[in-house]
């Protein structure tokens, strides 16, 4: 069942080959190839969440929702792949009386980068998995994929990139531009290989930086776009609490807990003005008591959350608010400490606690907000519950230096695909803060511009042609011209 390292390196050599075929193609062919998958999966979405059913602990609700998530995006990026946004095509005609002197004639487009490397998540069996966004965006790109199976949930993924592969081949588009490796060596080969061009990655910290420092050790350092951990803080103000107190922790009870915890926006920290503790513990007990527990995704998960939470309920400064339990599925716990105790040992806003567990810190009146998120690494949410007329330039300040992320009394869990999505942040969140893993902005990661300086156009590619034959979105001279006639970028 395991990928040999000679098996692996004939994977990416083949997917290089496909990619050299595939890399000049026409977007309305490369629409065809998303389709096509997009397809296929809608097809056996049955058998697929069958066999995510029996692998995992999500039930099929769950499941299914995850599926059409990536049916959606791969749509998503379908559309935004025939416009060719993601080209960023640009011309600009020589002039000889330009600002600073005669122009030359210089056009430049995004090219794909070659093989890419993409690490399935545990936590995500769809979204995050075999052609979650990684890999989506990667082959709306125009590269080629190659996939490394989490076994946490194997026959699954195995299973659907059997299903990519073929979809992709009745499409028309070259064999081996998309395929799946098992294993530890597989891995290993796909962080070295001189044909891989760039990696993604979802997973732990401390494997993400792994190979994040493998890659970095390469004779030539590829992209490395791992996201990693994140605590996901979340700030109340007074005056929000005075308003609604009930109705933020009630909704907080439901986001700690959604997916088990094993969300990677699952907010950690609770930074309220409580003022009676046992009053606040007492609601959450009543809305935790409501909510359906089910063993974590895997035995590795439930052993990294046990030791995450002891460490966090060791801590000096840290009580129990509300208990939990050491169940196959347990309960959620909720742990508090003070405002003071976290200026003391900021380490405490460090520790991700990946699973059904949270600490609340306990702020008096007049604490300085943002002082305490300075004390914070970088995140992929930072979430401020307050009123509109209230003064929070100085907190949204520092979140907005440490996260990708701000969200405004709502919740960070659930992370929509759209043009304007961002989800990334700074390390340790990701390592890459400037790029982001959902949404059509994804795309991009996985290309580099390229110029052309005074090329004849029987030299020039066909989205650098003045007649557009590709009729892609492009911009002339500094003003856009949209796809088709059919609107603005």
């Amino acid at each position: 069942m395991k990928t040999t390292a000679e098996q692996a390196g004939t994977q990416i050599a083949a997917a290089h080959a496909a990619y050299e075929q595939a890399r000049d193609k026409d977007p309305k062919a490369r629409g065809v190839w998303l389709e096509a998958i997009a397809s296929a999966l809608e097809n056996h979405a049955d058998e697929l969440v069958s066999l995510g059913q029996q692998e995992t602990h999500l039930d099929e609700a769950r499941l299914r929702f995850e599926l059409r998530r990536s049916v959606f995006q791969l749509r998503l990026f379908r559309d935004e792949t025939v416009r060719g946004e993601h080209l960023g095509a640009t011309i600009d005609h020589s002039d000889p009386s330009w600002g600073m002197g005669p122009r030359p004639d210089i056009r430049r487009v995004n090219i794909p980068l070659g093989v890419v490397a993409v690490f399935g998540a545990s936590n995500f069996p769809f979204a995050f998995s075999v052609m979650g966004g990684d890999s989506a965006s990667a082959l709306a790109a125009g590269c080629a994929v190659v996939h490394k199976i989490h076994e946490g949930h194997l026959q699954l993924a195995l299973r659907t990139g059997v299903i990519v592969a073929e979809a992709l081949e009745r499409a028309g588009a070259p064999s081996g531009l998309f395929s799946t490796v098992v294993g530890r060596e597989a891995a290993e080969i796909l962080v070295e290989h001189p044909l891989v061009k760039a990696v993604g990655f979802t997973g732990s910290t401390a494997g993400g930086r792994a190979l994040f420092d493998r890659v970095s050790r390469r004779p030539a350092p590829i992209p490395f776009y791992g996201e990693l951990g994140s605590i996901n803080p979340v700030f109340v103000s007074e005056k929000a609490w005075a308003v609604r107190g009930e109705e933020i922790l009630a909704e907080y009870a439901a986001s700690f807990t959604m997916g088990m915890g094993q969300f990677c926006t699952k907010p950690g920290l609770l930074f309220a003005p409580i003022r009676d503790s046992e009053e606040a513990a007492q609601l959450l007990q009543r809305e935790l008591a409501a909510k359906h527990s089910a063993p974590l995704l895997s035995p590795k998960l439930r052993e990294g959350f046990d030791s995450a939470l002891g460490a966090v309920q060791a801590a000096p400064g840290v009580r129990v608010m509300v208990a939990g339990d050491d169940s196959e599925a347990p309960r959620p716990t909720v742990l508090m400490t003070t405002a003071e105790a976290v200026k003391e040992r900021p380490e405490l806003l460090e520790q991700e606690m990946f699973g059904p567990a949270t600490l609340v810190v306990q702020c008096p009146p007049n604490t300085d907000l943002a002082g305490l998120a300075a004390l914070m690494e970088g995140q992929l949410t930072a979430t401020v519950h307050a009123e509109p007329d209230e003064d929070l330039s100085a907190l949204l300040t520092v979140l907005r230096e440490r996260s990708g992320r701000l969200v405004w009394n709502a919740w960070p869990t659930g992370v929509s695909v759209t043009y304007a999505q961002h989800h990334g942040g700074p390390y340790p969140a990701t390592t890459a803060a400037n790029t982001t893993s959902v949404g059509t902005g994804a795309i991009g990661r996985f290309m580099r511009p390229v110029a052309y300086d005074s090329f004849p156009s029987s030299q020039l590619p066909a989205s650098l042609l003045d007649e557009n034959p590709w009729e892609i979105t492009r911009r002339v001279d500094g003003s856009w011209e949209p796809a088709n006639g059919t609107g603005m970028p």
